[in-house]
């Protein structure tokens, strides 16, 4: 069973190949120059090249401000994009895993989305995603979407790796605290989407095709978030500054950002019997494996 994953550099990416490493699973990675998400003859070439028994997509456009002057760039690689990989799955009568966002709600709910509730993107970049996921389900039967959120990870660049930096270098830092999250550490993501495709790989004519949500166990605000961070920052020796609350308001964004992104992971743990761990493990373990970097 080899599985194909679409994207090379990016954290879920890498995390994807350690979590298959660990598990003895042949996985096998493309991206460019052999794949462009924005050359739609390139990925069907790399699927019948690959000839893998599974694919999962793990790269977008996620540049979530830059998407708001940009929104054609964003909606070929978020929609075109994942419809052609469709079609290449369909052609080859494989399933695609493909990962899609919270930002596909409006975050004017109370309580934590479910998979069924209604969708409204607010902004460019989430308007791309959810075109992605309805472009999939309409191509391909053979479909899991996973939504997640605040993806953080020992690789590339991400808040929690940006909030250690701003940590050691500045004495003061104002994070947004009216909205709300699941930080998801990418490695105990990556796992989780391995062990999806393991089941359904094995269910035959009772695979649970469709669409689940996939984050780190319980909630927080960016400013609970940064200060985990900080917190577990300056338990590992560092000298750190404080973390101040400000409200959305008083840091304007490009693009518009739901003040509730919160999941609901309740249909996985039912389908599937799984579950990320609480979001403040994986925050610990990946300040523990960034600590090195900034000191």
């Amino acid at each position: 069973m080899t599985i194909l994953v679409i994207g090379q550099s990016g954290q879920l990416a890498q995390s994807l190949v350690a979590a298959a490493s660990a598990r003895g699973m042949p996985l096998v990675t493309a991206g460019r120059p052999q794949l462009d998400l924005l050359d739609a003859d390139s990925i069907g070439s790399v699927v019948d090249a690959v000839a893998p028994s599974f694919v999962i997509n793990a790269a977008a456009y996620t540049a979530v401000d830059k998407a708001e002057t940009e929104p054609d760039v964003a909606h070929a690689i978020n929609a075109k994009a994942v419809e052609q990989l469709a079609h290449a799955c369909a052609r080859r009568g494989i399933g695609l895993l493909h990962v899609s966002t919270d930002y596909v709600f409006d975050g004017s709910g109370s309580a934590p989305y479910r998979e069924s509730d209604p969708v409204g993107p607010i902004n460019a970049y989430g308007r791309s995603k959810l075109a992605g996921e309805e472009l999939l389900r309409k191509t391909l039967d053979k479909h899991l979407i996973v939504r997640t959120a605040w993806v953080h990870s020992p690789y590339g660049s991400n808040f929690l790796k940006t909030m250690l930096r701003l940590a050691t270098s500045r004495p003061e830092v104002s994070v947004v605290s009216d909205q709300l999250g699941n930080p998801t550490y990418a490695p105990h993501l990556a796992a989780t989407l391995l062990e999806m495709v393991r089941q359904v790989q094995e269910a035959g004519s009772d695979t649970p095709w469709g669409t689940y949500h996939a984050t780190g166990d319980g909630e927080a605000s960016w400013y609970e978030f940064a200060g985990a961070i900080f917190e577990e920052a300056r338990r590992n020796g560092l000298d750190v500054g404080r973390v101040l609350p400000i409200t959305a308001a008083q840091y304007p964004t490009p693009a518009a950002r739901p003040a509730n992104s919160r999941l609901d992971c309740s249909l996985l743990r039912e389908t599937f019997g799984l579950a990320l761990p609480h979001w403040r493990v994986g925050t610990e373990e990946c300040v523990r494996l960034n600590v090195a970097q900034v000191r």
